[in-house]
């Protein structure tokens, strides 16, 4: 060997842990956290929402005189589709204008609102790109407690910020933005969830999108909500297709069973928790699966049941008409049905309001007049009378008897219909059960 080469090999072995040394740390550094990060980072967006807010004079409000001025809201969301389909939470757009998606790269780009669903927080937009990256909605029936997650999303307007912590339970009771409404299966976590992080993606390890953050514990420290993936999907598919979230039907009128319900109806010692079925509708699914008044339904999709949140939430994670496993008590023993929901007929909300509340309605020139009160109705007991008319249902405008029919069904789902009815000068919100 000459010494010309036997140089060369050496300073090639002299150079080696140099340079092993100056790769290794970085690629040492590449931990699947940051791997996840660069596949998801790029299809997580920040959103802008511009809303007109009207401040009433203080001395001349009752005369309709104030001033208008522009509202700003930040939140986060993520992109689907790589058409410029983006998923966020309803109450980070609702009531704008105008809505911007910032994207990584930093293009602001205006995006339309395609549909959105208060109850479920979940919108769906729409910006005119294409070929954008994106994180399709994964599962979430198989996660593990204690499983490494991760929170991407602009918390107090610091855009891609990710925080890291594990999954710290699911199936967690969460109310919803007003508060109308219970979901029973939110995931919570500990990775730091701050105002700003509203709609943005919460994933595992590998790069899954497992839920939609959506909610903190005002003045809580250390635990986020996140809407599990699974029931979001359905929710983004109706969206799309829709505009907005299609109410489904069982035909069981469902209510929680308490300690004074139970010893009320004369339940078994045995039977503490669950859904107790009131009332069946002839004819309908619920009829199909077998259920009977007094039934107790006690299990759902695999899971227990301890409220009637329960069997809504199962219903409105699994598709419309697909057959769900539950488990009911009835007269000392275990019944198995079958239990579907299906989109109600048409009309079902008017006729729930006739029979179950006592209200005949019509509507002319976007004024909703009750024409006729029930004897002996939850109506009449109220004290409604023909002539009156109905500006709201369960906090929102109805201006026809369809919208009034789709609150109905809203109502049905919650167990409780809220109607805002005026009378000459004066408004009166009542309450009622479905």
């Amino acid at each position: 060997m000459s010494s010309r080469t036997t140089f060369s090999a050496l300073s090639l072995i002299l150079l080696l842990p140099g340079l092993a040394a100056a790769q290794t740390p970085q690629a040492a550094r590449r931990t699947p956290v940051v791997a996840l990060v660069e596949k998801v980072a790029p299809a997580v967006v920040n959103i802008s929402a511009e809303s007109t807010v009207r401040e009433a004079d203080p001395f001349f409000g009752r005369f309709g005189l104030g001033t208008e001025r522009q509202a700003q809201s930040l939140g986060s969301g993520f992109i689907v589709d790589r058409n410029g389909i983006v998923v966020t939470n309803a109450h980070v757009i609702e009531g704008a204008s105008r809505i911007t998606v910032t994207l990584l790269d930093g293009r602001e780009i205006e995006a339309d609102l395609l549909g959105s669903d208060r109850d479920a927080d979940i919108a769906v937009l729409k910006v005119k790109a294409s070929g954008l990256p994106a994180v399709p909605l994964g599962h979430s029936s198989d996660l593990m407690i204690g499983e490494t997650v991760v929170a991407i999303g602009n918390p107090f307007g610091l855009s891609n910020t990710v925080t890291t912590g594990v999954l710290s339970a699911v199936g967690r009771t969460v109310p919803s933005e007003r508060g109308e409404r219970l979901f029973t299966d939110f995931l919570q976590t500990d990775a730091s969830i701050n105002p700003g992080n509203s709609g943005g993606p919460l994933v595992n390890i590998q790069g899954d999108v497992i839920g939609i953050n959506s909610a903190i514990i005002s003045g809580a420290t250390g635990i986020g909500f996140a809407i599990p993936a699974d029931r979001a999907r359905r929710v983004v598919d109706d969206l799309l297709r829709f505009g907005e979230l299609q109410p489904l039907w069982t035909g069981a009128r469902l209510v929680s069973v308490d300690p004074e319900l139970a010893r009320r109806y004369g339940l078994p010692a045995s039977v503490r928790r669950g859904a107790l079925v009131l009332k069946v509708s002839p004819d309908s699914p619920a009829a199909a699966a077998g259920l009977r008044e007094k039934d107790v339904i006690v299990s759902v999709a695999g899971h227990p049941v301890v409220a009637r949140e329960d069997v809504m939430t199962a219903l409105y994670t699994a598709s419309a008409g697909a057959a769900l496993d539950a488990e009911v008590r009835r007269d000392g023993q275990t019944v198995r049905v079958k239990l579907r929901a299906v989109h109600p007929p048409q009309g079902l909300g008017l006729q729930v309001l006739e029979r179950s509340v006592g209200l005949a309605v019509e509507g002319a020139r976007g004024v909703l007049a009750i024409r006729r009160v029930a004897g002996g109705s939850l109506a009449e007991q109220k004290g409604l009378r023909p002539g009156d008319v109905i500006l709201g249902a369960n906090g929102q405008q109805v201006d026809s008897v369809e919208n009034l029919g789709r609150e109905v069904l809203r109502g049905l789902d919650r167990g409780g219909l809220l109607l805002a009815v005026q009378r000459g000068r004066w408004v009166y919100n009542l309450d009622f059960p479905l």
